[in-house]
């Protein structure tokens, strides 16, 4: 390996470990009590490396962000493969959950750590990575709707009952919510109410789908 090349790796390195530990304390502490200082000195170095990567806590926290939605829409967009509308839509839906159950601290930094919108560099109050993947999800939708699904009903309002739904199952889970049942049985619980809800949206349709699987 060349000088260049090992440079460049030991940067790459670098980056992640400032990555993870920003992650790990933003989750911890709140994204407001976190400073430079305190993610320096959870890897051990000065905050100027820091800025050697990053201009400030607010790049970090978006570049985190980046590469939550990347990974989640690349596990999202696996379902193109699947032909007919309303399977596609139910096998995102478990895309979505395995997504977050896999990787539950990018998720509680992508939908429900507390933040200030300009740290995710929005613009006019619009979250652009939220928007691109509720865009997917409502692309799916509205092939559904096209086959005869969800009786033409506005595919922006099902889109967001859909993902509200699907936000609340997994949230319920990584937060432990679901301890209160005393088992362990929390993963088949979560099964278990996505194809209720999967049975529910699709009553009024002439092609149930769980039966055949």
């Amino acid at each position: 390996m060349g000088v260049t090349q090992r440079k460049e790796r030991e940067r790459e390195e670098m980056r992640r470990r400032i990555l993870d530990a920003a992650l790990r304390l933003f989750l911890e502490q709140g994204f407001e009590k976190t400073s430079i200082r305190n993610i320096a000195e959870a890897i051990e170095y000065s905050p100027a490396t820091i800025y050697l990567y990053y201009k400030d806590k607010n790049e970090l926290l978006f570049a985190l962000h980046q590469e939550a939605f990347l990974k989640m829409m690349a596990e999202l967009g696996q379902v193109s493969t699947v032909e007919e509308p309303f399977e596609r839509l139910t096998e995102m839906g478990q895309k979505y959950i395995k997504y977050a159950l896999e990787n539950p601290e990018m998720y509680d930094l992508m939908f429900v750590m507390t933040a200030p919108m300009e740290t995710l560099d929005c613009r006019d109050e619009v979250w652009e990575d939220g928007l691109k993947s509720f865009c997917l999800l409502k692309t799916v939708v509205a092939q559904c709707s096209a086959a005869g699904y969800f009786n033409n009903q506005d595919v922006e309002t099902t889109s967001l009952t859909i993902w509200a739904y699907m936000h609340g199952l997994v949230t319920i889970y990584l937060k432990n919510r679901l301890n209160m049942f005393g088992d362990d049985r929390q993963l088949e619980r979560i099964n278990q109410s996505f194809r209720q809800f999967v049975d529910m949206i699709q009553k009024e349709t002439e092609h149930p789908i769980w039966e055949h699987r």
